[in-house]
């Protein structure tokens, strides 16, 4: 079944099929991107301890940069024939990560798990740089604009958490309980 509408003419060169695949591709980063947004919001009300300040003010320009990108994502859908999907049927329909699992927390509790969230959404964002790249330049720039912030909003996070040899408190961790149990 076909995500576009096929009796729109091709957009920029780009093939029904082909603008079909990208729309698939981008709705997936697009569903990602507003989960880290309530995310990050999620952990800016629910952070608590020393440091809490900075992180709190740390995380609301990621929330807002975050929130332009799904935009972008979104647009670009809509450029492409699509017609994008920013409900939370959508989301959960397009999901394949879990719920964010930490409440009222510590900074560094918040900050490992985050920390995990970021490690899966820069996978998947560079997972379809890969696939958008076999297809269109254009969308290919868009995600890798995207996801050389998401990595550094990640340093961000990681500099709380290394220790002065660049080790993370939580290195190991493959859930985001686990990560923040390892710090506290």
């Amino acid at each position: 079944m076909s995500l576009i509408n096929t009796h729109q003419p091709e957009i920029g060169g780009l093939s029904h099929t082909e603008s079909d695949a990208l729309i698939s591709i981008l709705q997936h980063r697009l569903s990602s991107l507003i989960d880290l947004h309530l995310t990050l919001k999620h952990v800016h009300w629910n952070v608590v301890g020393p440091n809490f300040i900075g992180v709190h003010e740390m995380l609301d320009p990621q929330t807002a940069t975050v929130r332009g990108f799904a935009d972008v994502l979104a647009e670009r859908i809509a450029t492409l024939g699509g017609s994008p999907s920013g409900t939370s049927a959508g989301i959960t329909k397009n999901r394949d990560w879990d719920d964010y699992d930490l409440g009222r927390d510590t900074v560094q509790a918040h900050l490992a798990a985050l920390d995990l969230v970021y490690t899966g959404v820069v996978k998947s964002h560079r997972d379809a740089i890969a696939e958008a790249g076999m297809i269109d330049p254009i969308t290919e720039d868009v995600l890798i604009g995207q996801t050389r912030e998401l990595e550094q909003f990640q340093w961000f996070l990681r500099a709380h958490l290394e220790d002065r040899s660049g080790e993370l408190a939580h290195a190991g961790s493959h859930t985001e309980l686990g990560a923040a149990d390892a710090t506290r």
